[in-house]
């Protein structure tokens, strides 16, 4: 297992922005940091627990810590129900992991976990944690039986 906190502003990736001609960039300007800081904290504690490039199933447990904006209280909204979209912060932390090497392609996430919270009183980020799997999955769902 790999885990970690990646202490600063978790950002979206996947909304865009026409910057004309065609043209689109990401709409956060804060995910070329956001990418960077998850990407250099997981070659990091990638190198410290000797952990090896992934080829197969992972599951994926992220949680986010978001800035409460002042003007609104813990009793208003006691969680983001705002944007940024969840599986958009988990995009962007999905991509810095396959920068980071610590698997192939984020399409090998087969199990996935993730939370939106507000910081309240702690810092800004996310905790990361990757587990491999097994071929044959313990804890399957069946739908609509």
């Amino acid at each position: 297992m790999l885990s970690f906190f990646v202490p600063g502003r978790p950002a979206p990736q996947g909304s865009k922005k026409s910057v004309g001609n065609g043209r689109f960039i990401e709409a956060s300007k804060y995910l070329p940091a956001w990418r960077k800081a998850v990407t250099e904290h997981a070659i990091y504690e990638a190198t410290f627990s000797s952990w090896e490039t992934v080829a197969g199933p992972v599951e994926l447990e992220v949680v986010f810590y978001l800035d409460r904006p002042s003007s609104v209280s813990e009793k208003k909204r006691p969680y983001p129900v705002v944007p940024p979209d969840i599986d958009k912060l988990v995009r962007g932390v999905g991509d810095a992991l396959s920068d980071a090497g610590v698997w192939n392609d984020d399409s090998q996430v087969v199990k996935l976990v993730a939370f939106k919270r507000y910081s309240d009183g702690i810092e800004t980020g996310a905790f990361v944690q990757v587990s491999t799997l097994d071929e044959k999955l313990t804890d399957t769902v069946t739908v609509g039986v």
